[in-house]
Parts: C-alpha cells; sequence; structure tokens
C-alpha cells in the first residue's frame, strides 16, 4: 500500500495571517457570502477602463461607474492588461503611471471584466474568465461533509480554514471516521480550494490519512485522488465532480464503519480463551509481547469482564498509549488490531482497536521521518 505526505496544508498554514483565519466552516462561509453579496462585476470596453489620479494616488475609472482604488492583486491584472511590468510601473509618480496605462492599454472590441468590492478593484479580467464563488463551493463542502471538522490549530494557530483576497482554503478531516486497513488505522480528510479572482485553480484532493501534525502535514496518505479546474465557461460545472468526490469518501467512510461495527460485534461475544492461561497464549500466538500480554490479562479480569477478544484487544489499545516510542507503539499497534482478524471476514477491513484518536494530532516524535521542526 503506498503511502504519500501531503504538504499543501502546511504551506498555507506558514502563509496565512490571522485575519485569513477562520475557526469554523459556517463562520468562512458567512465570510464568503457576504463578500459575494457586495461583489459587483462590472463589464467596460477598453476605452472606457481609465488610470486616474485622484487624492495623490492612483485610481481606476470604470466608465461612468466611478472612480475605485486597486489593490496588489487588481493592479497586476492591470499591468498585464497593458503589457508593462509591474515592478517598473511602482517606480513612477501617480501621474507618470496614469499617462503610461493610457498609452499602453488595450483599445479594442472586447470588453474589460471587473470585479468590485465596495470601492475597490478586487480583479480585472477578459472575456473568457468564468467566476466560481467562494460561497458556492461552500455550499457544495457542506452538504456532503457533515460529519467532517478542521483539523486540530497548527503550530501558527491556523486552523485549515483560510479565505483572503485572493483565494480560498479549506481543510477537513473526519476525527471520529478512524477505520482499519490492512492492519493499519486511517481516518478520511479532504482539501478543497478556488480562487474568486483568478489567482489559483478551482480544486479538490480527498484522502485517508495516519496523522496530522503541528504542521498541518498529512503523514502517510492513501487513496488520495485529486483534481483541478480553470475559471473557463464550464468550471460551475466542476461542482458536480467535486459532490461526488466528496459523496465517494462519505461512503467509502461509511462502508467501513459498518464492516466495523460487525467485527465489533462480533469480536464482543467470541472467547479467547477459557482462563487466564488460555488468553495468554493467544496473545502470544498473535506475537503481543509476554509482558504486555500479561498487563492485558490483569487489566481484564480486574475490570470483571470474560476474556473475549474485544476485551483483550481493548485492553492492550490502553496499555499500549504508555509505550514512549512512536515507531514502538505503532509496531504494537499493528499486532493488537490483528487480533480483530481472528472475527472478520475476509477480506479484512476494520476499525482501530481503541477507536481512540488520542495522540494522532500531535508533532511526531523526533523520529518520524521528514518531521518539520
Amino acid at each position: 500500500m503506498a503511502k504519500t505526505n501531503l504538504t499543501r496544508a502546511s504551506r498555507e498554514l506558514f502563509r496565512r495571517t490571522p485575519d485569513e483565519t477562520f475557526p469554523d466552516l459556517a463562520a468562512l462561509e458567512a465570510h464568503c457570502r457576504d463578500r459575494k453579496a457586495r461583489g459587483t462585476d462590472r463589464w467596460q470596453l477598453p476605452g472606457s477602463v481609465r488610470p486616474v489620479v485622484h487624492d495623490g494616488g492612483l485610481k481606476l475609472a470604470l466608465g461612468t461607474d466611478g472612480a475605485f482604488e486597486l489593490n496588489d492583486w487588481s493592479f497586476g491584472n492591470l499591468c498585464r492588461l497593458a503589457g508593462v511590468a509591474k515592478d517598473t510601473v511602482n517606480r513612477l509618480t501617480p501621474e507618470t503611471a496614469a499617462r503610461a496605462f493610457a498609452e499602453t492599454l488595450p483599445t479594442g472590441g472586447k470588453p474589460v471584466q471587473a470585479l468590485t468590492d465596495g470601492g475597490t478593484v478586487r480583479s480585472l479580467h477578459g472575456t473568457t474568465y468564468t467566476r466560481l464563488w467562494d460561497a458556492e463551493l461552500l455550499a457544495a463542502v457542506r452538504e456532503f461533509a457533515v460529519d467532517f471538522s478542521p483539523p486540530p490549530p497548527g503550530c501558527t494557530g491556523g486552523t485549515g480554514l483560510y479565505a483572503g483576497d485572493r483565494d480560498l482554503f479549506v481543510f477537513m478531516i473526519d476525527p471520529a471516521g478512524w477505520v482499519e486497513v490492512d492492519g493499519e488505522a486511517f481516518a478520511p480528510g479532504f482539501f478543497v480550494w478556488n480562487s474568486e479572482v483568478g489567482c489559483r485553480t478551482l480544486g479538490v484532493q480527498t484522502f485517508w490519512f495516519q496523522q496530522v501534525c503541528q504542521n498541518h502535514i498529512v503523514w502517510d496518505a492513501v487513496n488520495v485522488a485529486e483534481a483541478t479546474w480553470k475559471h473557463t465557461a464550464q468550471v460551475g460545472d466542476a461542482l458536480n465532480q467535486i459532490r461526488r468526490m466528496l459523496d465517494a469518501l462519505v461512503r467509502r467512510r461509511d462502508e467501513r464503519r459498518d464492516g466495523f461495527a460487525a467485527v465489533i460485534k462480533k469480536a464482543m461475544k467470541e472467547s479467547a480463551g477459557a482462563d487466564a492461561d488460555e488468553a495468554l497464549k493467544l496473545l502470544a500466538g498473535d506475537g503481543i509481547p509476554q509482558q504486555l500480554g500479561k498487563k492485558a490479562v490483569e487489566l481484564v479480569r480486574g475490570r470483571g469482564q470474560r476474556f473475549t477478544i474485544f476485551a483483550l484487544v481493548d485492553a492492550l489499545t490502553s496499555l499500549t498509549r504508555d509505550i514512549p516510542y512512536a515507531g514502538d507503539r505503532a509496531t504494537v499497534d499493528a499486532k493488537v488490531s490483528r487480533l480483530l482478524r481472528l472475527v472478520a471476514p475476509e477480506p479484512a477491513v476494520t476499525a482501530s482497536g481503541s477507536g481512540s484518536t488520542t495522540g494522532r494530532w500531535a508533532t511526531p516524535e523526533p523520529e518520524a521521518p521528514g518531521l518539520a521542526a
């Protein structure tokens, strides 16, 4: 089973400022709906797009709609439309820059699409660009990601939910969705991203992962699927594909949960031996260290439980949390989870023995490969 580490969310974590960070999906969606409500597309012929000097600064006049401020992104758009270098224009006085734009902006018959938010131009595009609003993307996410939530905050305080003046990024996981595949524990997660102003593509990436560290690196991901779309005339159709990918992730999670429920039900009834000695023999036969096996048997006996497969797995899982090194702990956890295969149908697809996510969010121990500082 090929694994990979996903760093897209980590890059977002370290480039986002606090004002671009949101605590939950509801707050992010409300922000994006408000921004969409304020946004206005203004179609202008090139000759009516005129840089003007106002109060000592450069503004952009859009026909009879008035003069608007430019932010860094829309100023870059204006420079590209005019075919002049942004760094060069930045060295000019506002008056000289206005004259330079007046001589270099196109004068043809194809209209310019200007997106404004209040008194500011957010972007300038030609006729081939088609906008997909962040609010529309988030509505699709909310529809299918009912049990998903952001990961625990990263080391910078970033939540995985971001929206700036140029783009949006969402990182979500199902913190209760842990299942076991081929003897290892995985949980489902996904990224989606978009830009209302053409800064990046529209995209989605779904995956099953084993750990998220405080740098928001997704460790040991499998079943990674990704799709991206440019903002052209058919970009709205991409929402259906995003819905299908998220729906497939959720359905696969539910199938694995159903399989796990059946296994646990059987494990709670399946005897691991008539007494402690027989239970110890079973554990030893499956590679459980002798001392750990003895502690597990004593724990089950102390709880007043019968020696069932589930009782032993639950006891062992509680004990392995005290193993100090991640490598040793992972090795023993794999052996513990294999006990459930004694009652699992073939092929075995079950959930982790404890059902606990404790420790899966902390920064990995130093021996973890590729650890980010």
